[in-house]
């Protein structure tokens, strides 16, 4: 997936994936989207509370269209806009930490979901940008660093459905919280296309904190009767400080006396609202990690 700075810039968003440095978050704590099995929830008193806590590593490509200013001719703001294709710059995931906890009681629960991501590259003489929406001149190229600094937390009541026994189904509501600081530094050569001298070299940034309502559904499929074998799923959509907000997620489970390993893909989407210096992020990738219940 992809991240575009505008510099004030707009452009639809390209696609690319992170190379390197996905192997960091196999060592660190992130959310699992799951419930229990069907075997684990039969052993429980019906009014005693289950938990299960979830490490996991998530492996996503970014895309999305961000914007920030130059200057003109004149050396004032409203010059043209710069749009990168972050995802052929950025080059690592630099570090990452994601948990999650799942607590029910009945048919009545809650969950919390934490990702931290800290991601980023560079590029010299790049021409993976335009200016003002055009594409670039023969001659122009760049030095480009891009930057971006997020977390997103979740929290979330839910109720579990009366269902067929190897179908555990959960409504939810709660709210999402994305804290975000993207970051692109450059350093134009050549035709500039209208960027003033003194632009041709500068930095852009920006912190913004959304938070929206949300309501989805999660829960997971056994395979066989002693629910070893389950496909989990996730799936929700929400709005407010945003424009829109959703995420989805699907994987197989193989359950052990202790727990949960877990394997899924992993969908997550932003679109900003209008004004903002990032109008659309999204993270999309594999994700496998384990799930500790008690």
């Amino acid at each position: 997936m992809t991240a575009l700075f505008r510099v004030p810039l707009t452009s639809p968003a390209p696609s690319g994936a992170l190379r390197r440095g996905a192997g960091y978050a196999l060592a660190v704590p992130l959310v699992l989207l799951s419930v229990a099995p069907a075997h684990a929830q039969s052993t429980a008193a019906p009014d005693a509370w289950r938990y299960g806590w979830s490490i996991y590593g998530y492996f996503p490509s970014i895309g999305g269209a961000t914007s920030a200013a130059t200057s003109g001719g004149g050396g004032g703001g409203g010059g043209p806009t710069l749009d990168v294709d972050a995802g052929k710059v950025i080059d690592a995931l630099k570090f990452t930490v994601m948990t999650s906890l799942d607590a029910s009681n009945g048919r009545y629960g809650f969950f919390t979901d934490l990702i931290y991501l800290d991601l980023g590259g560079s590029k010299q003489r790049s021409r993976d940008f335009t200016i003002d929406g055009a594409p670039i001149s023969a001659n122009t190229s760049a030095d480009l660093s891009w930057d971006l600094k997020g977390v997103l937390w979740t929290l979330a009541g839910q109720y579990r459905m009366p269902t067929d026994p190897r179908l555990t189904l959960n409504l939810l509501g709660g709210v999402r919280m994305f804290w975000l600081e993207p970051s692109l530094r450059w350093n134009i050569y050549g035709d500039a296309g209208g960027i003033a001298s003194a632009a041709r070299v500068g930095e852009a940034s920006e912190s913004q904190t959304l938070w929206d309502g949300i309501v989805g559904v999660k829960g997971r499929w056994a395979l066989d009767d002693a629910g070893r074998w389950s496909v989990p799923f996730y799936a929700d959509v929400g709005t407010g400080q945003s424009h829109l907000t959703w995420q989805a997620a699907l994987g197989v489970s193989y359950a052990f006396d202790w727990g949960d390993i877990t394997g899924m893909w992993r969908y997550i989407s932003y679109d900003m609202k209008s004004g903002d210096m990032v109008d659309k992020l999204n993270f999309n990738g594999p994700m496998v990690g384990a799930t500790f219940r008690w």
